[in-house]
């Protein structure tokens, strides 16, 4: 992904809310199947990891984006921006 492609996502994923929140628990397979399911239908997630989780979430992010096989967009904070192309229909074209 291109630096390029990579600012027109973090544009994108200003306006969207995080739909998923990383807790305590830390990393569960029920939390991997729920972020490939969404971005199956969104292409583009914001993810929250909360206070009592004590992983970092640049790491979080790397093990999140590799077993979903998407891509991480960027890490502030506790937020997570995770992109991934749906196989039938994308909606979100990149530049090129």
């Amino acid at each position: 992904m291109t630096s390029k492609q990579r600012a027109y996502l973090k544009g994108l994923a200003n306006h969207i809310s995080p739909i998923f929140q990383v807790g305590k628990a830390s990393l569960t397979p029920e939390i991997i199947i729920a972020v490939d399911e969404a971005l199956e239908k969104r292409e583009l997630i914001k993810l929250s990891v909360l206070k009592n989780c004590f992983d970092d979430p640049h790491e979080l992010a790397e093990t999140i984006a590799e077993r979903s096989k998407s891509e991480v967009v960027h890490v502030i904070g506790k937020k997570i921006v995770l992109y991934r192309p749906a196989k039938k229909d994308p909606k979100i074209q990149l530049p090129t």
